[in-house]
């Protein structure tokens, strides 16, 4: 009598789209070609007098003591990072793997479940390919949503991608950023070609048919002195008197976290549940949808449209999800992640 297959206790995947950490430069907009003579954004402390500004309870409310609190002064130290008085523009660079062997367990425990993985897998590869999540990810590159709160207000944004091969760049891509949706996935005419190459250069890679490695360089033209924006440290253990904003830093460098720039890039889930009327636009790929800043998960268990739900009901049950939904599976995969049964 066969035994039911069971889902492995021990189920882990490496991430297969790899970028490194972003560093920040500076420069003027008309020098874009003159890539090496820009000098690199450092990060400094400031000091400022804050005021009261938080809600009070209600016991806090009456003016003697509001007037109390509000000649204490608030005083930070924080970090911040500025172009210099004389440049306009601010230069992200970084560099991406995308790597083959997508669906393939880095750790599994069981060799029927792999088995039956690898066939499910291969079936999807054959019947769908990776050609639709490498043009949404090609599109996250192209409409520079990895700058994150650089892009925001930026008077001109411009995002060059080379593919590199044994250390020169065999192809190069340029998009004009702006022209291109946070919202949806839908380019112009004039930048499919170029996406089109970009997403067929991404789906090679992860279908492991050759090595693939991405250059991306974004310009941001914010205006002379403008502040810039690294990634903020999480910091847990404060202590009184510390600096209440710690920025990320690469040596003395401005930068940007691999990890928020690898968010950016699976944010191409726009098939969660979505209440009538309800438009979020894509969210990032994440078991359960879950989007932190607010406070909510879009795949609930209850609905069965989690990545844990898919799964099972695709490698256990037989059950294949819909083609929207086989994309979302795959992208968790090339996401990586620990997914074992804890029994």
């Amino acid at each position: 009598m066969a035994t039911a297959l069971k889902t492995a206790s021990v189920l882990a995947f490496e991430r297969k789209l790899d970028p490194s950490d972003a560093l920040f430069f500076a420069g003027q907009w008309d020098d874009r070609d003159n890539l090496d003579a820009w000098p690199s954004v450092t990060v400094r402390e400031k000091s400022v007098r804050g005021t009261i500004s938080n809600r009070l309870k209600a016991k806090d409310q009456d003016a003697a003591k509001l007037d109390a609190a509000i000649e204490s002064p608030n005083l930070q130290t924080v970090d911040v990072a500025t172009l210099p008085s004389t440049e306009d523009t601010l230069m992200v660079r970084f560099t991406l793997r995308v790597l083959g062997g997508a669906g393939t367990p880095s750790a599994c425990n069981n060799a029927d479940y792999q088995s039956k993985l690898q066939d499910t897998v291969e079936g999807y590869v054959a019947s769908q390919g990776f050609d639709a999540l490498a043009q949404r990810y090609a599109y996250n590159l192209a409409n520079g949503r990895f700058l994150w709160r650089n892009r925001v207000g930026a008077e001109q944004v411009e995002v060059r991608v080379r593919h590199i091969q044994n250390g020169q760049a065999v192809s190069t891509w340029t998009f004009d950023a702006l022209s291109l949706s946070l919202r949806h996935f839908e380019a112009d005419k004039g930048a499919q070609k170029a996406l089109g190459e970009l997403a067929g250069c991404m789906a090679r890679g992860l279908a492991g048919e050759r090595h693939t490695l991405l250059e991306v360089i974004a310009f941001a033209r914010v205006g002379n002195g403008q502040e810039v924006f690294p990634s903020q440290e999480l910091i847990l253990d404060r202590g009184r008197g510390d600096k209440s904003k710690t920025l990320y830093k690469v040596g003395e460098v401005a930068g940007i976290h691999s990890q928020k720039l690898g968010n950016a890039l699976r944010t191409i889930d726009t098939w969660y549940p979505a209440e009538e009327g309800e438009d979020l636009g894509p969210i990032a790929v994440e078991p359960y949808g879950s989007v932190t800043t607010q406070g909510k998960a879009y795949r609930q268990p209850k609905q069965k449209a989690d990545f844990y739900s898919l799964l099972d009901n695709w490698i256990l049950k037989d059950k294949t999800p819909s083609q929207t939904d086989q994309h979302f599976v795959m992208a968790t995969l090339i996401r990586g992640g620990v997914f074992g049964d804890a029994g």
